[in-house]
């Protein structure tokens, strides 16, 4: 009977040394810009709608919202939060970035720059995650940067020289700080960067590239301060997996420029998928055929998440 006393007591311990945190969530991050508010082709929106039904994500990071926003998540059951000064309509066409989430919303995070970057916190389980919607501009732009004729350091400078650039300064200080404190509340960054990334433009895709290897600093800053970008994490062959969200039918622009990075010791990325189809021409998921309204595809990242009790 002693050592049966024991084995109980034994077990009993065990399982509850197991409690001590609980099995992990799994959750799913789209960011999509839907181009004007998805208002471009004929019953655009409503397409907008559908995709988003059917990809079905835990949380969107939505870029070109344009006062589409506060109607779609209302027709999918989302929370909304219009990255905008507080008070401003929900159905303000001139609002660029919203976030819409089934999970309840924390605290607003406002950076003084709400038509490039915002955020709010999200709870999961009372685990509290900031996510952040983005958009820098396009300028400088080139379709083909590799055949401006500059080398790797002409390229970098010419990366610093328009809009992009100056936008990345004024927010960094506020991705550092909340970068910084990401191992007790995660974070999760995403939207349309209108950068390629430095991570396809290594040493494995320079014969693509005119034998440049370039560091681009707009991602590379990221990554510099601790942030994931998911899609290469979870799928690091440039050549088989490009991930191109962006391309005009005709032209040689195809990149990926849009983008679901994190950070954070109790967050996991473990799928990343990327999704392209050309502006009004049908995007085939789930046996549905629906005509695309945008000109970017975008990207659906799978998080684990571990919550302590």
């Amino acid at each position: 009977m002693k050592s049966n006393s024991l084995y109980y007591f034994g077990l009993i311990f065990f399982i509850l040394g197991c409690k001590t945190q609980e099995p992990p969530t799994t959750f799913k991050v789209m960011a999509w810009n839907i181009l004007h508010g998805g208002n471009d082709i004929a019953n655009g929106s409503q397409n907008v709608v559908k995709i988003i039904s059917e990809i079905n994500p835990d949380v969107l990071l939505m870029v070109e919202t344009y006062g589409s926003g506060k109607m779609i998540a209302d027709s999918l059951g989302y929370n909304f939060h219009l990255i905008a000064p507080e008070g401003t309509a929900t159905d303000d066409k001139g609002v660029n970035l919203s976030i819409f989430s089934k999970y309840p919303f924390g605290e607003r995070i406002d950076t003084g720059f709400p038509f490039y970057l915002g955020g709010r916190e999200i709870l999961i389980k009372g685990q509290k995650v900031r996510v952040f919607s983005n958009w820098f501009h396009y300028l400088p732009w080139a379709d083909e940067p590799e055949n401006l004729g500059k080398t790797t350091a002409e390229l970098l400078e010419w990366e610093k020289t328009e809009t992009k650039y100056e936008m990345i300064q004024k927010v960094l200080p506020h991705l550092e700080k909340y970068a910084s404190e990401a191992n007790t509340i995660p974070m999760i960054f995403g939207g349309d960067l209108n950068t390629p990334s430095h991570l396809d433009w290594g040493e494995e895709t320079k014969k693509n590239h005119n034998g440049l290897v370039v560091p681009w600093y707009s991602t590379k800053i990221l990554e510099d301060i601790g942030l994931i970008d998911t899609y290469r994490t979870l799928n690091p062959n440039p050549i088989s997996h490009p991930g191109t969200t962006w391309h005009t039918k005709g032209r040689n622009d195809n990149h990926r420029i849009d983008y679901i990075f994190y950070k954070g010791a109790r967050l996991e990325a473990i799928k990343s998928e990327s999704y392209k189809v050309f502006f009004a021409e049908p995007f085939s998921i789930n046996g549905k055929m629906i005509t695309y309204p945008s000109d970017h595809g975008f990207v659906v990242t799978t998080f684990r998440i571990y919550i302590p009790d």
